[in-house]
C-alpha cells in the first residue's frame, strides 16, 4: 500500500481500488486492486477504506444532580461531532426543596465532578441543574463557575448563568416563569432573576418533591398557558429535569414570543462556549442567535 498520500486526501489512479484488510491481532495487511483471499482469510480479517477518516469526537463534559433523568434529552441538542461526558453529584437524601437545591451547590461537590470529568478533555464543563445554580443568588452562581474553572474545566457554563445569558441575548426584560417547585424553590428563581434585572410578570409552580422527570409534555404545555401573560416577553420553564425539546417550537408558535428551557439554555451555552450551534428544530433562541454563534 502507498504510504505517500495524505490520510484522508482523495485515491488517485491505482488507488481507487486499495482496501486495508485487518486481522484479529490488527496487524495490516494492504491489498491492491482485486485479490482473491481464501475462505479463511476473509473470516478473519475486517475490510476498511483507505482514505475513511476517523470521526473526530469533541466533547461537553455535565455535571448533572443524582436524581437527573434527562441524559437522551441533553444529547438531543448535542451535533453529530460532539460527545457528552456526564456525571452525578453525590446522592442528598431530601427531597427538592431549598435544602436540596443548596446541597446539590456545594462548590467542593461541583469541583470534584468536574475533575472527574477531565480525562477525555473537554472543552467546556457545564453544571446541569437549574435550582442548584439559582439557590444562593447571583454570587452563589459566579461562585459555581469559577469552582468549575478551579477544578481545572477550559471553559464553564451553569444552567442560571446561561438563563441570564439567553435573556440578554435576546434582549428579554420581562419573564413568566414555570418551575416544577415548590414556592420556596420557585421564589429563589425569582429572586436571582431580580438580582439581574429580569421581571417576573408571573409564575406557576407545579409544588412536586420528587419525581419531576415524569412530568408530562401536556402538563408542562398547561403551566405554560397559564401563566404566560400580554406582557411578558418570553416564557422560562425551569429545571433540567423536565422534558421541553419537543414542545418549545409549538409552545413558540402557540404564543407568538420566546419560550426557553433549561436543558435548552444550559445546552445553547455550552455549545456557544466552544463555537457551536446546537440541532434543533425552530426554536427562537437558537435560531436568533445563530449568527452571534457563528462570530
Amino acid at each position: 500500500m502507498r504510504n505517500d498520500r495524505h490520510a484522508g486526501g482523495p485515491a488517485h489512479g491505482d488507488d481507487r481500488d486499495e482496501r486495508v484488510l485487518l486481522d484479529h491481532a490488527g496487524a495490516p495487511a494492504p491489498l491492491l486492486g482485486r485479490t482473491s483471499l481464501d475462505a479463511d482469510t476473509q473470516h478473519n480479517v475486517v475490510e476498511l477504506s483507505a482514505v475513511t477518516d476517523t470521526p473526530w469526537q469533541s466533547g461537553v463534559g455535565v455535571v448533572a444532580p443524582y436524581d437527573f433523568a434527562l441524559d437522551r434529552e441533553l444529547w438531543r441538542w448535542a451535533p453529530d461531532d460532539i460527545s457528552l461526558y456526564v456525571t452525578r453529584l453525590p446522592f442528598v437524601p431530601v427531597p427538592v426543596t431549598v435544602d436540596q437545591a443548596s446541597a446539590l451547590s456545594d462548590g467542593d461537590n461541583v469541583a470534584r465532578a468536574t475533575r472527574d470529568l477531565l480525562a477525555p478533555e473537554p472543552l467546556v464543563v457545564a453544571y446541569a441543574c437549574a435550582s442548584g445554580s439559582f439557590v444562593n443568588g447571583a454570587s452563589g452562581e459566579r461562585q459555581l463557575w469559577q469552582s468549575i474553572l478551579d477544578a481545572g474545566a477550559p471553559s464553564a457554563v451553569t444552567t442560571s448563568g446561561a438563563l441570564i445569558r439567553a435573556l440578554d441575548s435576546l434582549g428579554v426584560r420581562r419573564v413568566a416563569v414555570v418551575t416544577p417547585y415548590v414556592d420556596s424553590v420557585t421564589e429563589r428563581l425569582t429572586g436571582y432573576l431580580h438580582e439581574h434585572r429580569i421581571q417576573t410578570v408571573s409564575s406557576v409552580g407545579l409544588g412536586l418533591l420528587n419525581h419531576i422527570w415524569k412530568v408530562a409534555y401536556s402538563e408542562v404545555v398547561q403551566a405554560v398557558r397559564d401563566a404566560d401573560r400580554p406582557e411578558a416577553e418570553a416564557v422560562f420553564i425551569s429545571c433540567t429535569n423536565v422534558l421541553t425539546y419537543d414542545i418549545i417550537a409549538p409552545l413558540e408558535r402557540m404564543l407568538g414570543k420566546p419560550v426557553l428551557a433549561a436543558n435548552q439554555v444550559t445546552m445553547w451555552a455550552a455549545l456557544q462556549a466552544i463555537g457551536r450551534r446546537p440541532v434543533a428544530h425552530g426554536q427562537h433562541l437558537v435560531d436568533a442567535t445563530d449568527q452571534t454563534t457563528a462570530a
